[in-house]
């Protein structure tokens, strides 16, 4: 049986770690495209140099063009420009949505079956992008926020209470940004609400942590932004796809009237296996979080109002 095949396009540090994760798991022979000569081919060669450690049999091809991409099963884009202290997301929304056009663009012709998973900041944004570019139906075309902010969610709860993170699970739902809507309630321990187990100075601490989470990285860096963390999290959902997992996960899904919602890409939690987005679940929120999540999408659709192709 032929391996699986993921096209990485941007060798910075998040695609670079993609497909190191990749490999570690095993999902299949991984190429790394980027613009700059040598790059791809030199970090491809390397990761297949660790191979015999790592003890991974996947093949690893660097290129500058999208030849060697053909065919693809999944394709991560995380191609743009990183954000530099003092910026926000939305501010690379002109740069990064022609980078993000032409990318689309080139993958489409050589793989039109692949799914498309856009890691690219603005992210909502960049993701709808994909999906007028590509043309694919909304199930291929899918944004790696939620799992991420979910992640950092579930990594503060198990710091604040001094638990395994393997326990823990998070639901946050909304835009990649500022906007985002931590929902406690959703989240637990071992299957105990969050709510349960913390007083409610404690959440709130962490729900502004988990809104502030990659500007705190991007504060400390200086030079970049996050990088293992959101790679972990588009393998995640490709070995979803790739391995027909059904994981029920948030990810930036494009709604067309779930939760009120339409024409724009925001984080929901989705049912994602072999088909790609195969469910939207629509779960009971509260009049205060129908609101933020009203409000996220409504800062989403601000940005794609900006945007022309």
């Amino acid at each position: 049986m032929a391996r699986a095949k993921i096209t990485i396009v941007g060798a910075g540090n998040v695609g670079a770690t993609a497909a190191h994760w990749a490999a570690t798991k095993e999902l299949g022979d991984v190429v790394l495209v980027d613009i700059i000569e040598g790059v791809p081919q030199g970090k491809a060669l390397d990761l297949w140099e660790a191979a015999p450690v790592g003890l991974f049999d996947c093949r690893m091809i660097g290129s500058n063009s999208y030849e060697e991409t053909a065919d693809s099963d999944v394709v991560i884009i995380t191609a743009g420009i990183a954000r530099k202290p003092g910026m926000s997301r939305d501010e690379l929304l002109a740069t990064n949505t022609n980078i993000v056009k032409s990318v689309t663009e080139e993958c489409v012709k050589a793989s039109p079956n692949a799914f498309l998973i856009v890691v690219s900041n603005p992210l909502d944004a960049m993701t709808w992008v994909a999906k007028q570019v590509s043309g694919f139906p909304k199930e291929r075309v899918m944004g790696m926020a939620g799992m991420l902010d979910s992640a950092r969610f579930r990594s503060f709860v198990a710091l604040e209470l001094d638990v395994s993170v393997e326990d823990t699970f998070a639901l946050v739902m909304g835009g990649h940004g500022d906007t985002m809507v931590p929902l406690p309630r959703y989240s637990t321990v071992a299957g105990i609400p969050i709510t349960e187990l913390m007083t409610p100075e404690q959440i709130d601490r962490i729900v502004d942590r988990t809104r502030n989470a990659g500007a705190e990285i991007v504060g400390f860096l200086k030079t970049g932004s996050a990088y293992y963390s959101p790679a972990a999290c588009v393998v995640e959902m490709a070995e979803a796809i790739i391995k027909d997992k059904k994981r029920i996960t948030p990810c930036a899904a494009y709604l067309e009237g779930e939760y009120g919602i339409d024409g724009v890409y925001v984080g929901v939690p989705i049912k994602l296996g072999a088909g790609g987005v195969e469910e939207i679940l629509e779960l009971d929120l509260t009049d205060e979080e129908q609101a933020m999540l009203h409000k996220s999408a409504d800062h989403v659709r601000d940005l794609v109002d900006q945007i022309s192709l």
